[in-house]
């Protein structure tokens, strides 16, 4: 979450303003967003009802929650500000993505965002597909140029994007890599093969490790 925290701190707000947290998870940073904006109204959405309800118990009437996909994205009334943290990555169809975001907008209103991109855990990623024997990963990490095209395609009248490290040396390596990184690929797995995937792919990276988080950051104005 610290990683969010970054992307909150960039984030600019009057104390006014009509918010969207796009993946909102259980709602730790919608929290500090609905701090900022005290005059204001604060929406959030996610993908997993498990998420969303533990939003919804976390912010109480400091927020609206619900659960839904955001390439399907639709807003009670146009916001002046999406924020997102760690969830883009997961959306395959970024175009989609982006146009759903600049039509929940304002004229005038601002993306401001950050989730994995071009390079990220690039190290345990090959450790992966070498234990599976499978290129399928379910991460899209996109590079800063194909993500500020996308979005002045969506509709933005300015886009910029970067990216930067972030590198994680996990306490507990082997936990860090069932519950951070190896989520889905454990679900394709019969309960018995979970752990010795894990622990080869730990072995494949030496066992402790670094994980090379590169952060793909964006931000997109609306125009008028």
């Amino acid at each position: 979450m610290a990683l969010g925290h970054e992307v909150l701190e960039r984030t600019q707000l009057r104390g006014d303003e009509v918010v969207l947290d796009a993946g909102c998870g259980s709602g730790e940073l919608t929290a500090e967003l609905a701090a900022r904006v005290p005059d204001g109204r604060v929406y959030a959405v996610d993908g997993s009802p498990r998420m969303a309800a533990l939003a919804r118990a976390r912010l109480g009437e400091r927020a609206t929650v619900w659960v839904g996909d955001l390439l399907e994205l639709e807003v009670p009334e146009p916001v002046d500000l999406v924020f997102s943290a760690a969830t883009f990555h997961w959306i395959d169809d970024h175009e989609r993505l982006f146009e759903r975001l600049r039509a929940a907008l304002k004229p005038g209103g601002r993306l401001v965002a950050q989730c994995g991109g071009a390079g990220n855990i690039a190290a345990l990623r090959a450790a992966i597909e070498e234990v599976s024997g499978d290129p399928w990963m379910p991460w899209n990490f996109a590079t800063p140029q194909e993500t500020e095209k996308r979005l002045l395609a969506a509709g933005f009248s300015e886009a910029r994007a970067w990216l930067y490290e972030r590198p994680v040396t996990p306490d507990e390596p082997l936990v860090f890599l069932k519950t951070a990184i190896l989520g889905e690929h454990l679900a394709r797995l019969p309960e018995e093969e979970r752990d010795p995937f894990a622990r080869a792919v730990l072995d494949r990276v030496g066992g402790h490790f670094t994980a090379v988080y590169v952060r793909l950051n964006m931000e997109a104005n609306a125009g008028a």
